[in-house]
């Protein structure tokens, strides 16, 4: 008789909960520095941004509540606070977006790879998110670096094209619930 080999899926739905927290967080700080540059645009757009990685969080939170996945809320990894320039700070934040595309890829492989179509099928979305997720990233990284010492160029995009009264909700409809409602 073989042993079953645990699931390990559970496991990787409940490090992402942590990642978004802290990415909730890291945009937060991100915003904050955006605000002491006395950029308003950005900074809203990051608070937007947070709002929406505690969304995601909480949408994964929803999905192991439904699923009978046994979750707890964990702390936030430490963030970044200090960036040399808005290009750094821009830079940053789009690592952190390539990163979270990675760990939702294993979510996906890995919710494949042990027969859990429930699983899988619920991370396609968080996948289509992060791609127009860093499609807008790299975006705004490109305009910061064509203002370069203009930074209130980029704040005139940012306003312009970003819309940051409406960032930070979900690009796609049929996004999975959020435990206790989106923010």
């Amino acid at each position: 008789m073989t042993t079953a080999t645990p699931a390990r899926f559970p496991d990787l739905l409940r490090q992402q909960v942590r990642q978004e927290f802290t990415a909730a967080q890291q945009y937060i700080a991100v915003a904050v520095y955006f605000e002491q540059q006395d950029l308003p645009q950005l900074a809203t757009l990051f608070h937007a941004q947070s709002r929406q990685e505690r969304n995601h969080a909480m949408m994964l939170v929803q999905f192991a509540l439904d699923n009978d996945i046994e979750i707890r809320i964990p702390g936030t990894d430490a963030v970044r606070n200090d960036f040399p320039d808005i290009v750094a700070a821009l830079d940053f934040s789009l690592n952190l977006e390539e990163q979270v595309v990675e760990q939702i890829s294993r979510l996906a492989r890995t919710a494949r790879e042990e027969g859990d179509y429930i699983g899988e099928q619920f991370v396609h979305w968080f996948l289509k998110e992060q791609t127009a997720e860093i499609a807008a990233m790299r975006t705004l990284r490109v305009v910061a670096r064509r203002a370069g010492a203009q930074p209130l160029k980029l704040e005139q995009f940012v306003a312009r094209e970003l819309s940051p009264a409406t960032a930070g909700t979900p690009t796609e409809s049929g996004h999975p619930e959020a435990a206790g409602g989106m923010i």
